[in-house]
Parts: structure tokens; sequence; C-alpha cells
């Protein structure tokens, strides 16, 4: 019961730290954040602050990655072969995580978060997504351009979920996950079809 009641306390405790972080991130740089005031903000001594993190870096070093592991996860969860209506299931559960903890996306991904969280998430979706879509489907007629499709896909994924954030989440994860599905799987024409008349030809 005592190991029950520690890990609650340990778990809000946590909680409140990094509740505090995403909000002054979201109000200046986070070398600009100091122990002193993330405490003061939420009434906790600063021992306590060391008994979880060696400093502010490692709090967000630690966020980060405990963030990146549920999307990690969610990836794992799905493969291309062996998922009805793929890439939609994936993508409802990656964009229930982002509302879930909406505010610490957008302070990582703000001008005072931190740039390599953004790059890490890329390069998660690439390997997790792109590059287990290709192996699935033995795609080697997409080798010589599989850098642009990479990038393309994985910088407008970035896109809409940004965007989505930007404009306070209007629409909800499934309505979300079926529109990026769409784009990815059949493009623009799947959700602004091409007027009558007007060729699709390249």
């Amino acid at each position: 019961m005592m190991e029950a009641k520690t890990d609650r306390r340990i778990k809000r405790t946590r909680y409140l730290l990094v509740h505090a972080l995403t909000s002054l991130m979201l109000k200046k740089s986070i070398k600009d954040i100091t122990v002193k005031e993330l405490c003061e903000s939420v009434d906790i001594n600063r021992g306590t602050f060391y008994l979880h993190y060696k400093d502010i870096y490692d709090m967000l070093e630690q966020t980060e990655q405990e963030l990146l592991e549920q999307f990690e996860q969610v990836f794992k969860n799905y493969h291309p072969d062996h998922t009805p209506d793929f890439p939609y299931p994936l993508f409802v559960e990656i964009f229930q995580i982002i509302d879930q903890n909406s505010n610490l996306c957008c302070a990582l991904l703000s001008p005072n978060g931190d740039i390599s969280f953004s790059v890490k998430i890329k390069k998660l979706f690439e390997h997790q997504y792109i590059h287990e879509w290709m192996v699935a489907h033995h795609s080697a007629d997409f080798l010589p351009t599989y850098e642009y499709f990479s990038n393309f896909l994985v910088s407008g994924c970035s896109g809409v979920i940004e965007s989505w954030l930007a404009h306070g989440k209007k629409e909800t994860p499934e309505e979300m996950a079926r529109l990026i599905s769409k784009l990815i799987s059949t493009g623009m024409t799947s959700v602004y079809p091409i007027p009558c008349g007007q060729s699709d030809d390249l």
C-alpha cells in the first residue's frame, strides 16, 4: 500500500513539474528557465526536483523521450500488411496522443522548444512508417526516389499536425486521421477533386 502511495506521489510530482515546464516554454526559451523558477511555480522545493532530474535539460530530455516512446509503441502496434484500413487506425492513435499532450507538443514544437525533438519525430516516422511500408511491399522501384518521397511525406504530416495544433484542434483525432490517410494514399484529389474537364496529367 505504501509503495502505491509513493508511486502516485512521484507521478503527481513529475506531472506538476512537466505541466509547469510546458507553461514556461510557451512563454520563454528553455535556456531562460531556471530550476528555482520552475519549482516556485508549482510550490515544490528544489530538493524534490533533483530527486527526479539532474537539471532543466535532463527534464526536457526525459519528457521528450517518454512522449517519443508512446509514438514508437503505436507504430509497433500497426503493420501495413496486418492492419485493415492502414494507415487510418495508426494515425487515430497518433492524433489521440497529440491531443492528450497538446500543450506539451505545442511547447516542444514552438520557437522556444527543442528543435531536435522535431527531428527525432521525423526520423521515427520515416523509419517506423515509411521504411516498414516499403519493406512490406518490396518496393524496389521506389528506391531511386525514396529520399524525395520520404521527405515529402514526413514534412507533409508534420505540417498537418502543427497546423492542427495551431488552429486549436477543431477537428477530432478521427477526422484528422481520415484526412491524412486520404492525402497519403490517393493525394489531393481525394480531398479536392479536380473539376470536370481539367486534366490531372503532368
